[in-house]
């Protein structure tokens, strides 16, 4: 019986061997000869591949169509894999890595330097803070999965050795040549981060000279590969002008690209990274153009633009050039002849008339140009260049709050225009007491604002109650965000719910102090100046921006932002005006009254202060919100200066924009001064 049964088995297993062979063989015939040519011509089938060509941005004009940013042509060295050695070919790869590395060196080119690995004392280490601001994250990259796939604990010896065993590196370092292999493998690890195909060239070089641009196309043997694009680069009427409000762009990062790739981004794209760039970046961008790459069966490439690039639309700022030019050399001069190493701060230009930002400048700022290669530099910097104060930063604003104050306590009939409170410098609350910054005697509402009477102020105060203050201050806009296309600060408006978040009750004396722009009250100088314009404009309160109008590139159409009423304030005309008044009374007799007198335009302010501890010694910030002309208001102008002192002191810069608005202002008649007869 067992013998029947290995015979069965041995019989079964001899006929499906010859079964199988049969089949084979039958395959065999099919691909010779029955359909020899079908399959011939399947060995020979063309492969094509399509790679996106990179758009130009959008320019970014001022108001008047004065370019602001423009692009110019550059060279850059990118690798293209339809020439480049195939990937099982180390040595080769290796071999025109290394001559366009020191091409690289010889010309004095930048070139990616993206792995996070260096030599330190002979050992390789991983990059620190020092090298970039981003190296954690560059780090975690470089061990993940896609790249070496390393544990986290990896070290970075342990990571050199995964990437000279991934890119066949050993040679190099046997001959004891570990800077030439750490430098050979960047380069490489940049073409694994980005994805290298033949439908995803990679760029290693950026903006690269004539000369460099002519060795490679004499020397083709030598960089096979190596292929030269002419792209566009960003260039700045003036890199230094509005830094804050322009805004920077870089490569998209591996997270973006995730998430925009359906919307056609490529990994090797540019994106707006802050201000207007990042804020304006789907019409910027433009549409890319396609290259369809052919390789035949012999190898043979050719390629072909199938659809040219088309260029982003151009964006047209609300600001005006010069008037931006002069608030920023203004805005320096005072910081520093206020403290010429700590002092630092904002001025904000509005329209009040439609929300329209004329200038906005911060200081320290920076140079578009010197972003990138001067970053960690300016990211320590002690006074913070790349830190936005005009939209960031946040101020107890002082006495500029009265006229909100003002407003309030008139409109809701706690006072009249003629009410007198008697200031004899001190303000008792419970067992509390407050003071005022001189003794003024029987103070209206006008010389309130004049004089800047805190006790005036303590007492509309005590009769508002903090509810309504908050109220006329959010209306105001004071402790929101205003709406420009940029980040900005929502700021603090004090009062007991802000106080809630922490726990912390609110007392009588809290809502005094908040009476004067002190306590927890934070605003930023964009809605100081909002603010103003909103007192100036009779009410009205619009929407900040810095986008005018959009030109589309592909039809011409203008697309204007338009004027966007956030809200139309509940006061009376009587009210306002009373307020307008005092703010009169402020530029003709208070501190800037001097400087104001020089020019020829009437205007209205107030100035304020807040106290600040600076290593353990008090200072003042100053502030000052300005409308002009006083009779028919168009600008308002909000400057703070931190250890300014007073907003007197930063009286100069705001006369001088005003001065300047009304002489270059083609459109508008210069103001005449008073008691001058009408031309």
């Amino acid at each position: 019986m067992g013998k029947i049964y290995k015979s069965a088995r041995t019989t079964f297993a001899f006929i499906l061997i010859i079964a199988v062979l049969l089949g084979f063989l039958y395959e065999l015939y099919d691909i010779q000869i029955r359909n020899h040519e079908f399959y011939a011509a399947q060995n020979n089938t063309v492969k094509t591949y399509t790679v996106p060509l990179p758009a130009a941005r959008g320019e970014i004009v001022d108001r008047n169509g004065t370019p602001l940013v423009t692009n110019r042509q550059g060279n850059s060295i990118v690798l293209n894999a339809a020439y480049f050695p195939p990937s099982d070919d180390n040595a080769e790869r290796n071999r025109i890595v290394l001559n366009l590395i020191k091409l690289f060196r010889k010309q004095n080119e930048e070139y990616v330097h993206n792995l996070p690995l260096k030599l330190k004392g002979g050992k390789i280490a991983f990059f620190t803070k020092k090298d970039d601001e981003r190296y954690e994250s560059a780090i975690k990259t470089m061990k993940s999965r896609d790249m070496f796939n390393l544990q986290s604990y990896a070290t970075a010896q342990n990571c050199f050795d995964a990437m000279v065993e991934k890119y066949g590196l050993e040679d190099y370092v046997r001959a004891g040549d570990v800077k030439t292999a750490l430098e050979i493998g960047n380069v490489r690890y940049e073409l694994t981060r980005l994805l290298f195909s033949v439908s995803n060239p990679v760029t290693i070089a950026e903006d690269v000279s004539d000369k460099t641009v002519a060795i490679i196309k004499e020397n083709a043997e030598s960089f096979t590969g190596a292929d030269v694009k002419v792209v566009a680069y960003r260039e700045y009427a003036d890199s230094k002008l509005a830094p804050h409000v322009i805004g920077t762009i870089r490569k998209i990062n591996a997270e973006e690209y995730a998430a925009l790739k359906n919307e056609g981004y490529g990994i090797n794209d540019e994106i707006g990274e802050s201000g207007i760039e990042a804020a304006m970046e789907a019409y910027l961008r433009g549409v890319p153009g396609e290259l369809t790459v052919t390789i035949d069966g012999d190898g043979r490439v050719t390629e072909e633009v199938t659809r040219e690039p088309a260029q982003g639309d151009t964006i047209v700022l609300t600001i005006d050039k010069n008037l931006q030019a002069l608030a920023q050399k203004k805005l320096e001069q005072i910081c520093k002849s206020v403290d010429y190493f700590r002092s630092t701060g904002a001025v904000v230009v509005e329209n009040c008339n439609n929300g329209e930002v004329l200038a906005a400048a911060s200081y320290p700022a920076f140079d578009l140009n010197d972003y990138y290669k001067k970053y960690n530099e300016l990211v320590k910097d002690r006074n913070t260049p790349l830190y936005n104060r005009f939209a960031m930063g946040t101020y107890a604003p002082g006495s500029t709050f009265k006229p909100m104050m003002a407003t309030a306590a008139l409109q809701e009939g706690v006072i009249t225009e003629n009410t007198v409170f008697n200031c004899d410098k001190v303000f008792k609350v419970r067992d509390m007491e407050f003071k005022c910054t001189g003794e003024h005697g029987g103070e209206n509402v006008r010389t309130g604002l004049r004089d800047s009477c805190n006790i005036f102020f303590y007492n509309c105060a005590t009769r508002l109650g903090i509810d309504k203050m908050n109220l006329y201050g959010s209306m105001f806009g004071l402790g929101e965000k205003t709406g420009v296309e940029i980040p900005e600060a929502k700021g603090i408006l004090a009062g007991p719910e802000y106080r809630k978040r922490f726990d912390m009750l609110w007392l009588p004396g809290d809502t005094v102090q908040a009476a004067i722009g002190q306590s927890d009250n934070l605003f930023t100088p964009l809605q100081l100046c909002n603010y103003c314009a909103t007192v100036a404009n009779g009410g009205t309160r619009y929407q900040l921006h810095f986008v005018k109008s959009r030109i589309s590139n592909a039809t011409g159409v203008v697309s204007e932002t338009g004027t966007n009423v956030v809200r139309t304030l509940d006061v009376s005309p009587k009210n306002i005006k009373t307020v307008q008044e005092g703010m009169r009374m402020v530029a003709l007799e208070g501190g800037p009254a001097y400087v104001f007198s020089r020019i020829d335009t009437k205007v209205a302010c107030k100035t304020g202060t807040s106290q600040v501890v600076v290593k353990g010694i008090k200072h003042n910030n100053g502030f000052l919100i300005t409308y002009a002309p006083y009779d028919n208001p168009e600008i308002s102008v909000a400057t703070a200066i931190e250890l300014a002192g007073s907003g007197s002191s930063t009286s100069q810069i705001t006369s001088s924009v005003i001065d300047y608005y009304y002489s270059h202002n083609s459109n508008e008649k210069k103001a005449q001064q008073e008691g001058t007869l009408l031309n």
